[in-house]
């Protein structure tokens, strides 16, 4: 194995020509970002994290990585840094506030975006970045709690060819599928669409199967036969949101844990936003966003997002 040098930061080489990074930062130790700290540690990534949640940061130290007291810290000692925050100000708050990233990240350290903001606030960051000397991708992510608890998570990444590949080693320690979507931004772009699509999807799987059981069929036959017919999806497959269909998916687990509908709403809204930019039309996405509004507005909030299921069998 040999070393070569990007300006200040050092990366190995292996014997096939694989770069990979030995120093790693990871910000955001929520849900999702835990789960795929834990996996770079297992991977024999050198890792250093923050979270405001305390908590967050013990379980990481205890499994063997270092703690930060701020994201400058972080940034200090790693030469690629993951950060994964529940909303843009979060994110711009992490980058480019006091003991932010970009206070003390070294010339051509790679930063990876992976919280889902939308297009400009990344094309906004990247700005910035590069009149830092930093490099800069966003590659928010795809499948939940459990593909980031088992590393398969899909990272939709936007930036240039040469970051990406400088990314990709990382990022494939974390997740199955690394895809290179386009330049800055087209990461988020694709992240939103997904989720978009997701929202909808998971409100018509409910809808059906609070119908089917209306009409009297029992919701495991209907389950079935969906599953094996055209109206499958991801919803109805792998996350179904009817209590004691599936095991180990929250609504099974009074939907606690998952994709919380604070940010299915969230994302929705970024969805609509962009939507507005560029003149697309989404009726079916801006009534879903209406639907996870309304949802927490009668203060289930911090229900998983398949919740829909319950909020729409309560409406009589």
């Amino acid at each position: 194995m040999s070393l070569f040098v990007l300006p200040t930061t050092f990366v190995k080489r292996t014997s096939t020509g694989t770069r990979c990074f030995s120093r790693v930062g990871f910000v955001g130790l929520g849900n999702m970002g835990g789960h795929m700290a834990r996996n770079l540690l297992k991977k024999g990534h050198r890792l250093t994290v923050f979270d405001v949640n305390e908590t967050a940061v013990s379980n990481l130290t205890e499994a063997g990585a270092n703690g930060a007291a701020n994201p400058a810290e972080v940034a200090e000692v790693a030469d690629v840094v993951v950060s994964m925050l529940p909303s843009n100000q979060h994110v711009l708050d992490v980058y480019n506030g006091r003991n932010g990233l970009l206070s003390s990240a070294k010339r051509n350290t790679l930063l990876i975006e992976s919280s889902t903001t939308g297009p400009f606030v990344s094309q906004t960051l990247a700005n910035e970045t590069e009149k830092c000397g930093v490099r800069f991708i966003d590659s928010p992510v795809s499948g939940g709690v459990n593909a980031a608890k088992d590393g398969t998570l899909t990272f939709m990444v936007g930036g240039s060819k040469e970051n990406f590949e400088l990314a990709k080693t990382v990022l494939e320690k974390m997740g199955s599928r690394v895809v290179h979507c386009g330049d800055i931004g087209m990461g988020q772009a694709a992240k939103l669409c997904n989720n978009m699509l997701l929202a909808i999807s998971m409100i018509g799987t409910a809808e059906a199967l609070n119908l089917g059981q209306k009409l009297g069929l029992d919701a495991k036959v209907l389950a079935d036969i969906v599953n094996s017919s055209t109206g499958k999806c991801w919803s109805s497959e792998l996350y179904n949101p009817v209590p004691g269909i599936l095991d180990n998916v929250p609504s099974s687990k009074n939907y606690e844990g998952g994709f919380g509908t604070t940010l299915m709403a969230k994302d929705l809204g970024l969805a609509q936003s962009a939507a507005a930019k560029v003149e697309a039309t989404i009726p079916l996405g801006s009534l879903a966003h209406q639907i996870y509004r309304a949802i927490i507005a009668q203060g289930f909030s911090k229900k998983d997002f398949s919740f829909v299921y319950q909020f729409l069998k309560g409406q009589e």
